[in-house]
């Protein structure tokens, strides 16, 4: 039986489908995505007109290496990392069974059970055995923010390796923290680890749909092959080359400044902050369902949860303005 699709974050056009008003007017901080997008870089004409050369791709591919700090790989640039999920179930060996370290973001065990193979949520490291021939860890995790430091993932990638396992890590919330990423290890030298990354998380390009897959060649090979030729748009592909090699301090100084002030407005409104990560925080709260609706009446939308009634994750709001259109929603609807 196939498991139902999970309702995400970003569900604007439903919710003002329900609540009213035009989705262009709502305050979407229903995602973990940098609300202020960069700035676009120029895209040449060929990008658009032409089917995406290679040489578009090798320039992604060695500046993600760069951004990244992956010295033995060059990340693969794929479709979101969305795409390589629904390729997982490939890479679990007949017999054996997986485990996603959980709660965390839904569609590793939808995908992975869809396609048959056995799942275990394991609340801890120590739930890894002898029988998970593939094992996924969300770091930071989505939606607490609960983090391993490298050497954490570095033993669990020896123990399951050594059983000739897959160790996945996904990090794509990982570019405010690089110190804690395991992606610098990954590549040639380190069989049995796959590493996720997103782009338009931090960059504010969701909407591009672009992640990169880090490992060694012959496991992003497999990749390739089984996503296609010409996966990854060429306009998509010249826009991270660029932004990638560029500066992103004033980048990473944005995203700071509105999580602090999201905090902030939490904290005032008598929310206490549960977790999250740089771009987003988890409140838990008795009432979560009645601020939910409250709040969309309001039309602000947040993140609720159905495996956790009491959770709700904020997003990062775009400026001053929005903040205070927050916590006077808030005000309105928390007791």
């Amino acid at each position: 039986m196939t498991a139902p699709r999970i309702a995400h974050g970003g569900g604007i056009a439903a919710a003002a489908a329900r609540f009213g008003g035009r989705p262009e007017d709502w305050l979407d901080l229903s995602t973990g995505i940098n609300p202020n997008p960069v700035a676009v870089p120029e895209v040449d004409a060929a990008a658009w007109h032409r089917l995406p050369d290679r040489h578009r791709q090798d320039a992604a591919r060695a500046a993600a290496a760069r951004y990244y700090g992956t010295p033995n790989a060059l990340p693969l640039p794929v479709p979101g990392t969305q795409s390589v999920i629904q390729l997982l179930p490939r890479f679990v060996a007949a017999g054996r069974r997986a485990a996603v370290l959980s709660p965390t973001y839904g569609e590793y065990v939808r995908v992975l059970g869809n396609a048959g193979v056995a799942v275990d949520g394991i609340a801890s490291l120590d739930g890894v055995t002898d029988a998970h021939g593939l094992v996924v860890v969300v770091n930071p995790n989505n939606p607490d923010g609960r983090l391993f430091p490298r050497d954490r993932l570095r033993d669990l990638h020896a123990r399951v390796s050594a059983r000739g396992g897959l160790l996945v890590v996904d990090e794509a919330f990982g570019d405010m923290r690089p110190e804690d990423c395991i992606a610098p290890l990954a590549g040639e030298g380190m069989p049995g680890l796959l590493v996720f990354r997103s782009f338009g998380k931090f960059f504010g390009l969701a909407g591009l749909r672009l992640g990169f897959a880090v490992g060694e060649t012959a496991v992003l090979d497999r990749i390739e092959d089984w996503l296609g030729p010409w996966a990854v748009s060429g306009p998509a592909l010249t826009i991270a080359a660029r932004l990638m090699a560029s500066d992103t301090s004033a980048v990473r100084r944005s995203i700071e400044a509105r999580k602090a002030a999201l905090d902030a407005v939490l904290c005032g409104a008598g929310l206490a902050v549960a977790g999250g990560t740089g771009l987003f925080s988890l409140v838990e709260h008795a009432g979560a369902a009645a601020v939910h609706e409250g709040l969309c009446r309001r039309h602000v939308l947040v993140r609720s949860f159905d495996y956790d009634p009491r959770w709700l994750r904020f997003g990062l709001a775009p400026d001053a303005a929005a903040d205070a259109r927050l916590a006077a929603a808030l005000a309105d609807v928390v007791n």
